[in-house]
């Protein structure tokens, strides 16, 4: 199969982008294979400018985690220090220290970075 690659500079041209990787995953030509690798590199570029990811807010993240381990704010005084301390941080008046990162990343198997930002978005 013969293709050329596509520039993305709009939906039209993304759209257009997505059918040529589709295409070009059928083929068991080597440089069709190529071709998709870099069509999809070039696709997701395209995706992360348009739609950059933004951590959530810390109180809304810690919530979501909350939620899914069955737990209470209580529960979080182990790991952020004290109850006002816990209420702060869920306020969105404290930012993390980097003990507490450390605490809650151990807890909920979560990456450090996502802690960081959202913590960060406190400050903001």
């Amino acid at each position: 199969m013969k293709a050329t690659l596509i520039i993305i500079q709009n939906e039209a041209d993304h759209e257009t982008a997505k059918a040529l990787v589709g295409k070009l995953m059928r083929s068991r030509e080597a440089d069709d294979r190529a071709r998709m690798v870099a069509q999809a590199r070039l696709i997701e570029a395209y995706e992360r400018t348009r739609w950059p990811r933004k951590a959530p807010p810390l109180p809304d993240l810690l919530t979501y985690l909350m939620e899914q381990h069955g737990l209470t704010r209580a529960d979080l005084v182990p790991l952020l220090g004290t109850a006002s301390r816990v209420s702060e941080v869920m306020s969105g008046k404290r930012e993390l220290s980097m003990t507490m990162v450390k605490r809650l990343r151990e807890r909920f198997r979560v990456p450090a970075d996502l802690l960081i930002l959202a913590s960060e978005s406190v400050a903001a």
